[in-house]
């Protein structure tokens, strides 16, 4: 069976996975929110991302930026939200810089006639990943992109990778690889679905995010440039 699409999972696999403390992230959105605001409201943001992210990894239920900055009991609209949300992209910005690796594999892969899409368990919005992948030249090499915070559902979800087909134009899952970092969220829902699966095993997964199965990979590769031969040899 060829290969008409590759489908990538975004942090931890076309940017290099960084460890980070959760609560800095939120720190920055809320004294730039409202400078008095105090670790109270930190913690009822870095609590409510916690229990987002727990949501997606036992019931695969996605949700966004605003709904957790609202379950924190903030505003998420107007100046001081719009504040809110620069000083926090501002504090991802050395975090985000995608993979020296992509554009050169990206270009190559669509000059084979194959599809480049990716597939995010996120809650940040279209509009912020498309900021990075255009800082970094890799926005107009993509085919189609699914953001879980723009559906109902996150991987290893089936209608998660089903959208991210639909997202690239391909109808038959065997003839998609998706390539990711996490075991679960990507190998095991990525052969679940019927596609190929390719492991990229650099991130530092920590057991509280790790779901109840390792999925077993088709292929492990160490570096993304060592995708192509891979997809070459598939391809026939």
């Amino acid at each position: 069976m060829t290969v008409d699409a590759v489908i990538f999972d975004w942090g931890g696999t076309l940017t290099p996975w960084h460890p980070i403390e959760w609560g800095d992230q939120w720190r920055a959105y809320a004294h730039a929110y409202d400078p008095h605001h105090d670790e109270a409201i930190v913690a009822a943001l870095t609590d409510a991302e916690a229990e987002a992210w727990r949501l997606a990894r036992e019931e695969h239920k996605a949700t966004s930026f605003d709904a957790i900055v609202g379950a924190a009991g903030l505003v998420p609209s107007g100046p001081a939200h719009e504040r809110g949300v620069a000083a926090y992209q501002a504090y991802w910005d050395p975090h985000t810089y995608t993979d020296p690796d992509v554009v050169p594999l990206f270009t190559a892969l669509r000059e084979r006639g194959v599809a480049v899409g990716v597939l995010s368990n996120t809650v940040w919005p279209r509009d912020y990943h498309e900021l990075v992948f255009r800082r970094d030249a890799v926005l107009d090499l993509i085919d189609g992109a699914v953001y879980t915070s723009e559906i109902a559902w996150t991987k290893p979800h089936r209608e998660a990778f089903l959208a991210a087909m639909r997202a690239v134009g391909v109808r038959s899952p065997e003839r998609c690889v998706f390539v990711g970092d996490r075991l679960f969220d990507d190998i095991h829902g990525a052969r679940e679905v019927g596609m190929r699966a390719v492991h990229v095993p650099h991130s530092v997964i920590p057991d509280v995010q790790r779901g109840h199965v390792d999925g077993e990979p088709h292929a492990v590769v160490q570096r993304l440039a060592d995708l192509l031969p891979l997809v070459d040899r598939w391809r026939g």
